[in-house]
């Protein structure tokens, strides 16, 4: 068994109780959610890389096959995190007063890294974005924020 903390075991039997299946433990679809949940920031080729699968009910993940999974990821140092990403975003603040175009996060979020797609982008607005002034400019700290949270589920 993996060396994790009983606090986070614990952390681990509760996502399990809410994303799992019963005997049959999460499906391996579900395992990059399951990671946020816990806090932890994979990318999507780690998620993969870790067992992820992009089918739903193609494979499943018990707890006792869990644990290494999250102790890996909890390692990576390729996460990122608020101070990262606030950095980031300071390329785009042209002013120095912690706001951006919010067409700029837009073309970002579509167009660099791993690329998200229209719908993604939408509920990411709609659920930790603020109204933009009226020069289009949203404050990027409170978003980064809000996403960090509580992370956003896409259908």
């Amino acid at each position: 068994m993996a060396d994790v903390p009983k606090r986070d075991q614990e952390n681990i039997e509760f996502v399990f109780e809410v994303l799992g299946s019963g005997d049959l433990g999460i499906d391996a679809y579900d395992l990059g959610d399951a990671l946020r949940s816990l806090n932890l920031n994979p990318t999507l080729a780690l998620i993969e890389k870790m067992g992820g699968s992009k089918k739903k009910k193609e494979k499943y993940i018990k707890f006792d096959e869990f644990l290494p999974i999250y102790s890996q990821v909890k390692k990576e140092k390729e996460q990122g995190c608020y101070e990262d990403f606030i950095e980031c975003l300071k390329l785009y603040d042209k002013q120095e007063n912690g706001t951006m175009l919010l067409a700029e996060l837009q073309h970002a979020l579509l167009s660099l890294g791993e690329n998200l797609e229209d719908e993604q982008v939408e509920t990411l607005f709609a659920d930790c974005m603020d109204p933009e002034d009226d020069e289009g400019m949203i404050p990027y700290s409170q978003f980064i924020q809000r996403l960090m949270s509580d992370p956003v589920v896409f259908e």
